[in-house]
């Protein structure tokens, strides 16, 4: 018998094709039949075949018919059953759990924003947190009936990929959490107890939800950079994400510009994150509200919204703060228009209501520090993705891992 062609081959084989044709009436929508075998290369017969697989599994509908053009019976149309199943993502951030859980077509079905002091809290109540707040949204009417087929957590660290560990995240006071295992240990019972768990990087996440969703969805070469307290880049080239040999690729917060800066978190001084940051904005921007102390992470919000107002009204040290913190960020920007020649980078988070007063001189400081003329064709302009973009990039993972073979098929 040849190889591959064993039980185990063949089941692989009809898989592979399963999910060829999930991707293609994804691409296609609303296609007919005749459309999903010219696009694959597979015969009529196999479509009919896998397509009433994918319908049975409540991953394909039928919707209708293709007008008639032409003697004989016309086709049915087939578009993704956005019924069935639903992949959740969720943010922990230093004040805050951001949580979207999408259907097959990425579209939302549940958004929520719960303020959290997650470094007060610790690393295993912040799990039992993350944990509880997933029974909530599972248990919400709109998702009843529904297989979660993963749940994806975006933290701002180091992470290590494989056992779904944060190895180091500075802003949060945690090292060597092994979160995938408590957020499991915390799920047993419930109805996500067998769902797929992935932790990753928030800016990664961030960068995946801009290609996809964001208002320049479908540029393969950009860079997400979260503003948060802490500042991360999320890179794809070529749609893909640049990870690095050991998953760390993107630190941009902890690029040391200023010999003789502020302290940072890693314990470092003169990083870009102690020098743009929110924390670093904040403290600038609001010297009579914030004390040269640790930020209390439930103040965050409330805090950028009255540096927006004072800058709107023309304030000098808020306009000053965002306009020096601006600077620092686009000599950031220019080490990656230096290194990976984006198309773009996308700035979010916090940064993107403060964006009118900081990205003028970042996008100045960009093109004056990168070594191609114009830095290199990259624009920098703020997302559409609000608070939400890791969490809606971790639920967009998880439903495009059942297109690519990461996940079961249910």
């Amino acid at each position: 018998m040849a190889a591959g062609t064993g039980t185990a081959g063949l089941h692989t084989i009809r898989e592979n094709n399963l999910r060829a044709v999930l991707r293609t009436v994804r691409a296609l929508s609303p296609c007919s039949r005749a459309a999903v075998a010219t696009a694959t290369g597979l015969n009529k017969t196999t479509v009919s075949s896998l397509v009433s697989d994918l319908m049975e599994r409540g991953l394909v509908r039928e919707t209708g018919q293709t007008p008639q053009r032409r003697v004989g019976r016309p086709g049915v149309l087939l578009d993704l059953d956005d019924r069935s199943v639903a992949a959740v993502g969720v943010e922990v951030n230093v004040d805050y759990l951001s949580v979207v859980a999408v259907d097959l077509a990425h579209r939302d079905l549940v958004v929520r924003h719960v303020p959290l002091d997650a470094r007060s809290v610790g690393a295993v109540a912040c799990a039992a947190r993350i944990a509880t707040v997933l029974r909530e949204v599972t248990g919400e009417p709109v998702l009843e009936g529904r297989a979660v087929v993963g749940v994806s957590v975006a933290v701002p660290g180091l992470i290590d990929s494989p056992t779904g560990t944060v190895t180091r995240a500075p802003n949060l006071d945690w090292r060597d959490v092994p979160l995938r295992d408590l957020l499991r240990s915390e799920l047993a019972g419930s109805a996500l107890a067998g769902a797929t768990v992935l932790v990753d990087n928030d800016a990664n996440l961030g960068a995946m939800a801009e290609y996809r969703f964001g208002s320049l969805a479908g540029l393969t070469d950009l860079v997400y950079v979260t503003g948060e307290v802490g500042i991360g880049a999320g890179v794809l080239t070529g749609g893909e994400l640049l990870r690095g040999a050991a998953g760390s690729a993107g630190e941009i917060g902890h690029l040391e510009l200023a010999a003789d800066g502020p302290e940072c978190s890693c314990g470092r001084r003169g990083c870009l994150e102690a020098l743009a940051g929110i924390g670093a904005i904040l403290r600038a921007a609001l010297p009579d509200r914030v004390a040269d102390r640790p930020l209390e992470s439930r103040d965050v919000a409330a805090l950028v919204d009255l540096v927006v107002e004072r800058a709107s009204a023309g304030d000098g040290p808020a306009v000053a703060a965002l306009e020096r913190a601006g600077t620092w960020l686009g000599r950031g920007v220019a080490t990656l228009v230096n290194v990976v020649n984006p198309g773009a980078v996308v700035v979010g988070g916090y940064f993107v209501p403060l964006a009118p007063w900081l990205l003028p001189s970042c996008r100045a400081a960009a093109g004056a520090h990168s070594f191609a003329p114009e830095a290199g064709g990259c624009r920098v302009e703020p997302s559409a993705l609000g608070m939400s973009a890791a969490s809606r990039g971790g639920a967009a993972v998880m439903i495009h891992g059942l297109d690519s073979g990461a996940l079961p098929l249910p």
